[in-house]
């Protein structure tokens, strides 16, 4: 999971840049960056933190252009703690590019050693996205074999041959100097990219992002979803050009998106974040009652801050009030990537603070947006029997996450997962509520799809344990396994410490 932003535009960007990470900043703490290009040159600054953190203004006067890309990381696999792994990546050969990516690559070290033994490049980082980049400079290079020149139809070609290459999810924006800006998308469309459009005195300028919210803040008017497997360019005229350059691409997208990941604000994929999730609401409150738990419930209380649709949606269905138990301390950075355990029931008693008076002699209910490990869960629930609640219910806005998730999010294997090889009455006792209500797949998908009906299918292998891409071998899910244990990938790097904990907040 991470932010991407691209832009053309007639006047400098780098504000525009900046502006877009800061509306993104929900997709990635660790690390952000920024380069613009001015003719043939490039101007960059990267570093870890958050954005307001990692640029100075003597950062953004040099970062000099009308075109520009943006990152915020979350790191995945790789070093969190390596600078030398923040984006955008950069390379000169056969031309200066310069790109960011969201998501994972499934064959990176597969690529990392056909790019060394045959194509004769070195990857100086641990990072998939050093190795997409230098995969998109070889095919750059082979298209314009012969003396042809880089036109839209061999870079378009080129990226054609970037999807044959690829396995897993990626979405994709890259400066090719002295030609302008390249976004693409994976042919299953698994990671979200948009594109749009703002008129101005000067001419038309464009922005490709993660999120419809960073075109929205921005001053940009949506023009349509980046398709699976497309990709576009614009020219440093302003010309834009589109190509469909996948074989088969099929549109796929990351459920989880919906769930938790995705600002509410957002639309994605011709589906409102917002309404998906007061609709998950509404096919939770039909599982309350089905639990027989409805007449049970005094109040209903939300964990800030991405379940309050849902939550909101649930105590309306149930005619029970809505109460908000927890505040939320915006000053401390978002807390869903901590090293151990201890550190995140630390957090929790940092990141929220309950209030007795919603808790005292009630039976509560409280909803979150998903459980993962359970260590957060637990934590909260404990907080409520603090508070004097009779009865503490656990609903979660998403089903049971019993697999790992390959495709850009770093959820925990199985044998971090609270509900892999247990019940509902197993996690309830686990994290100590007296029940917890888990959300079925299927009402999930319909509480999306109602939005787009053409989405016919989505990624939820970490539900469903169904990998889309149809590549993730056992062998393959062993060697993250393994990874975890260790502290080694499956080619010897070293993994990030730090882990996702979905059980805590929601999206800024």
């Amino acid at each position: 999971m991470c932010g991407i932003v691209g832009i053309v535009a007639r006047s400098p960007v780098n504000q525009l840049l900046y502006d877009g990470l800061t509306v993104l900043q929900h997709r990635g703490q660790d690390a952000a960056g920024i380069c613009t290009a001015d003719g043939h040159s490039f101007h960059m600054h990267k570093g870890r933190g958050l954005v307001r953190d990692v640029f100075r203004t003597r950062d953004m006067r040099n970062l000099a252009g009308n075109v520009g890309i943006a990152h915020c990381r979350y790191p995945t696999a790789g070093s969190a703690s390596s600078v030398a792994e923040s984006q955008p990546f950069y390379v000169n050969s056969p031309f200066g590019i310069v790109l960011g990516h969201n998501g994972n690559l499934i064959n990176a070290d597969e690529l990392r050693r056909a790019l060394f033994a045959e194509d004769r490049r070195h990857i100086n980082t641990n990072s998939d996205s050093e190795v997409l980049l230098n995969v998109l400079a070889h095919e750059l290079g082979d298209a314009c074999e012969g003396g042809n020149r880089l036109t839209p139809d061999a870079i378009f070609r080129a990226v054609g041959a970037v999807h044959r290459r690829l396995k897993g999810a990626y979405a994709v924006v890259a400066l090719i100097a002295g030609y302008g800006l390249l976004a693409f998308r994976d042919p299953f469309g698994i990671r979200p990219l948009v594109i749009g459009r703002a008129d101005t005195d000067k001419g038309v300028e464009f922005l490709v992002a993660s999120e419809s919210v960073a075109l929205d803040a921005l001053g940009f008017k949506v023009m349509r979803d980046v398709a699976p497997g497309e990709a576009v360019l614009i020219d440093h005229s302003g010309n834009l050009y589109s190509r469909q350059c996948a074989e088969h691409p099929q549109l796929n997208p990351c459920i989880f998106e919906y769930v938790y990941l995705a600002r509410p604000d957002s639309v994605i994929d011709g589906v409102s974040v917002y309404e998906s999730r007061r609709a998950m609401g509404r096919s939770l409150a039909d599982r309350v009652r089905a639990a027989g738990l409805a007449d049970e419930i005094d109040v209903v209380i939300p964990i800030p801050d991405s379940s309050r649709p849902s939550a909101l949606e649930l105590a309306a269905m149930l005619n029970r009030p809505y109460r908000e138990g927890f505040i939320k301390n915006r000053y401390i950075g978002r807390t869903f990537i901590m090293p151990g355990q201890e550190l995140r029931r630390k957090s929790v008693r940092q990141k929220l603070n309950a209030m007795a008076v919603e808790f005292r002699e009630k039976n509560v209910l409280l909803v979150d947006d998903s459980i993962v490990r359970g260590t957060t869960s637990r934590e909260i629930v404990q907080m409520a029997r603090e508070c004097g609640a009779r009865k503490v219910f656990f609903a979660s806005a998403a089903p049971p996450v019993r697999h790992a998730n390959v495709y850009g999010i770093d959820m925990p294997t199985r044998s971090e997962l609270i509900a892999a090889g247990r019940d509902e009455a197993e996690v309830a006792l686990a994290i100590g509520a007296d029940a917890v209500i888990y959300q079925q797949l299927d009402a999930l998908v319909e509480a999306v799809r109602a939005s787009n009906r053409s989405i016919t299918r989505f990624d939820s292998s970490c539900f469903d344990g169904v990998y889309i891409t149809g590549d993730v071998s056992s062998d393959y899910l062993a060697g993250i396994e393994a990874s975890r244990q260790d502290g080694e990938s499956a080619s010897g790097t070293r993994l990030s410490s730090y882990q996702l904990d979905l059980g805590l907040t929601a999206a800024d």
